[in-house]
């Protein structure tokens, strides 16, 4: 087993593609495993989705912005801004896990597929992801 923390270059706000961060990272991996990424944040989330039309990232982030609105009069954890309670209840619809299936020495991920930060602040910042590979 190996493990890796990496820091994420800062983001802006929207659905970004990481895949070849992340495999740039993962330098040496076992012909058949797992590696599960975490990422160390309550207000950001990992997805594996299309990788091929930017549209697609596009749609996302108008989408969620629609179900989970910044002006919703409701919300008490309003200190950090009106971007803070919407980035949590999208983090937690997204999640902060992925597992994906390592096939001789790679990512096996589908021809279309591609790891994304999903980025819900304004002023995120720079994010850190936990790698950990499984033989």
């Amino acid at each position: 087993m190996q493990q890796k923390e990496i820091r994420l270059p800062k983001f802006e706000r929207g659905f970004h593609l990481i895949t070849d961060l992340i495999e740039r990272e993962l330098t040496t991996l076992p012909k058949i495993g797992l590696v599960n990424i975490l990422i160390k944040h309550t207000s950001a989330a990992i997805i594996i989705n299309e990788n091929a039309d930017y549209s697609v990232r596009v749609d996302f982030e108008s989408f969620v912005n629609k179900l989970v609105p910044e002006n919703f009069q409701g919300f008490t954890h309003i200190f950090e801004g009106d971007d803070d309670m919407p980035a949590h209840i999208k983090a937690s619809i997204f999640g902060q896990t992925l597992t994906i299936p390592i096939t001789n020495g790679k990512l096996n991920l589908g021809t279309w597929q591609g790891i994304y930060l999903c980025e819900f602040r304004n002023n995120g910042g720079a994010r850190r992801l936990v790698l950990t590979v499984y033989e």
